[in-house]
């Protein structure tokens, strides 16, 4: 070998991409953009919340009972759940990519992640949804609640 030479590197070959599309290009996308869409979200969450009204005194079941009444807030938090339950679950798989090295395991454990995350957007976009502060109400109390399932 001359002095001009660089000599090949030692890293192994790198196996050919396989066709279809490329999922770990879309998954570092979508995690950039829901990152950025989670931070409005997260910030205009917590300043409805927080900053509007009486501020964290303010929050009860009639804060809730209010909130989850318009189809707004009902959709700004599923929005929110939904993205950050998939950005968790998606570095969480990128994670478990990175460190786990038994391919049953990692298998397994990409698997799991996806069904518990899975699991909780079903179930929070159902609570989101089907939320009825009327529920369960007894009609011998006078509270500003029954006044109002009465209307209903």
């Amino acid at each position: 070998m001359t002095a001009d030479t660089i000599a090949a590197p030692r890293s192994p070959r790198t196996p050919a991409r396989k066709s279809g599309p490329n999922l770990e290009k879309w998954g570092w996308i979508y995690m950039r953009v829901s990152g950025v869409a989670l931070i409005i979200l997260i910030f205009g969450h917590l300043f409805v919340n927080l900053m509007l009204g009486e501020g964290i005194s303010g929050i009860d079941f009639a804060f809730v009972a209010g909130k989850f009444a318009s189809p707004f807030w009902q959709w700004w938090d599923v929005l929110m759940l939904w993205l950050a339950l998939i950005h968790g679950a998606n570095g969480m798989r990128t994670i478990v990519n990175d460190y786990v090295t038994h391919e049953t395991t990692r298998r397994v454990l990409v698997w799991a992640l996806w069904l518990s995350a899975g699991f909780l957007i079903v179930l929070g976009t159902l609570v989101v949804f089907t939320f009825d502060p009327c529920l369960g109400i007894e009609s011998s109390s006078t509270d500003w609640l029954i006044e109002t399932c009465a209307a209903l």
